[in-house]
């Protein structure tokens, strides 16, 4: 179903039901102040003390106009994922079938980073408040899931029975659900680490080439054979030989055992990458 209100400016388009919908320049701007509304009272008297009437009042519309943009107080603090969804799944709907898949999935979740780095302020608060609401953070996970979904989606989707697509790339005869997970959760957990990385900085400095970074270790480690978009543009003090241990920790990682057997290894999702590749290394060490 698509339509537009009071005739405004069509800007996006939002999933609602399974079905896309048109949003309007209007629409999109009554989401964002009540966005900011919801995040001044957070972070003014707290996450579980502010309520959807104190949230409408304070963007100055009705408690039932809220509900017409979000179905809860915890889904304002996300208002551009939506929006942000949708332009990803085009950018995939519409990549060029010769131009290798997971250098379409790199573009797409780069969408995501943008968003983000569009404004450094309101994404660094965000992250803080996330951090001190387990509510936002489980909201947060959901968010994260339906971009992995899509980008899973989408690798499946580029696999043909002959084990090469059109665009001269190889992939392993029956592996395809494995890989295209795999991939889909390497590429959205590479982003997340950078994007992070970059907040509890304060969101200063340029964060693409540090993503742009990680996307080559990725390459590297599961597509071997994968045409590179672009060497990194990070200079070697700034990597401090994260991607050839990275690459190093996942292959003994996934690679089987003799005896077939799975390590599982638990740190926390805010950890530190060194952190994180000490955490497998010690595991792998126990073996």
């Amino acid at each position: 179903m698509s339509g537009e209100d009071n005739g405004g400016t069509v800007v996006a388009v939002e999933q609602a039901n399974g079905s896309p919908r048109r949003v309007t320049a209007q629409r999109q701007q009554m989401r964002q102040d009540l966005a900011a509304a919801a995040m001044e009272l957070f972070a003014n008297q707290g996450y579980e003390e502010t309520t959807v009437d104190q949230i409408a009042a304070a963007a100055g519309v009705a408690r039932r106009t809220f509900f017409r943009y979000f179905r809860s107080k915890e889904e304002a603090i996300f208002p551009d994922h939506d929006d942000t969804l949708v332009r990803v799944a085009d950018l995939l709907a519409g990549a060029d079938p010769a131009e290798h898949p997971l250098d379409v999935v790199c573009r797409g979740i780069k969408e995501v980073l943008r968003m983000y780095a569009a404004t450094p302020g309101v994404s660094v608060a965000r992250y803080r408040l996330i951090r001190q609401v387990p509510t936002l953070r489980e909201r947060e996970i959901a968010v994260v899931a339906r971009y992995e979904r899509l980008f899973t989606r989408y690798l499946l989707g580029r696999f043909d029975t002959t084990g090469q697509s059109s665009g001269g790339w190889e992939r392993g005869v029956g592996d395809d659900a494995m890989l295209a997970e795999v991939s889909a959760a390497a590429v959205v957990a590479a982003h997340n680490h950078v994007l992070r990385r970059w907040l509890r900085s304060g969101g200063r400095g340029e964060v693409e080439p540090q993503l742009d970074h990680a996307f080559e270790v990725i390459r590297r480690t599961f597509w071997g054979n994968a045409p590179s978009a672009g060497a990194s543009q990070l200079a070697p003090s700034a990597t401090h030989g994260v991607a050839e241990t990275l690459s190093s920790a996942v292959e003994s990682a996934v690679s089987a055992t003799p005896s077939g057997e799975v390590l599982i290894t638990v740190a926390r999702t805010d950890a530190p990458l060194d952190e994180v590749l000490q955490s497998i290394r010690t595991a792998l060490g126990a073996k």
